[in-house]
């Protein structure tokens, strides 16, 4: 990230750059840099089952299953909205800021406040599959990095 940096500040030198240009560059930098750090992890497979909106405006529903591969974590994030999820199979570890881990069985359930940093890991021998519902502010990231 340095690197870009100090290139768009040799860019920022050159005739005909304009500073609305740069931020504009660094904007999108910013989102490539955050979208392929949430699809590059591997281990963990979802499939769509609905997205909708909401009669609340500016809000829709997502809902989702997915997969963690033993040894898999879903890494740090945040989600413009709540979770809610039921564990189907396995059990996982999830890690919520403010709150000690805690394992979570199938058959059990978990709710996320929006914006809140979290985790999960599956740390078993087997597959863990759950169902997610997310309810989410329309036009944001479904998740962003969180460190």
């Amino acid at each position: 990230m340095k690197q870009v940096s100090s290139a768009l500040n040799r860019s920022a030198q050159s005739p005909g750059v304009t500073r609305s240009t740069l931020r504009l560059a660094a904007s999108m930098v910013g989102l490539l840099v955050s979208a392929s750090a949430l699809a590059q992890t591997s281990g963990i497979r979802r499939e769509m089952i609905q997205q909708g909106d909401l009669s609340v405006p500016g809000f829709q529903v997502i809902q989702a299953r997915a997969e963690l591969a033993p040894g898999v974590a879903a890494g740090r994030h945040t989600h413009p909205g709540e979770e809610v999820t039921v564990m189907l199979e396995g059990e996982l570890v999830l890690e919520i800021a403010g709150q000690p881990p805690r394992k979570v069985k199938a058959g059990e359930a978990f709710i996320i406040p929006a914006g809140v940093p979290h985790d999960a890991r599956n740390e078993g021998s087997t597959p863990t599959r759950l169902l997610g519902t997310w309810i989410v502010e329309k036009g944001k990231p479904m998740a962003s990095p969180a460190p």
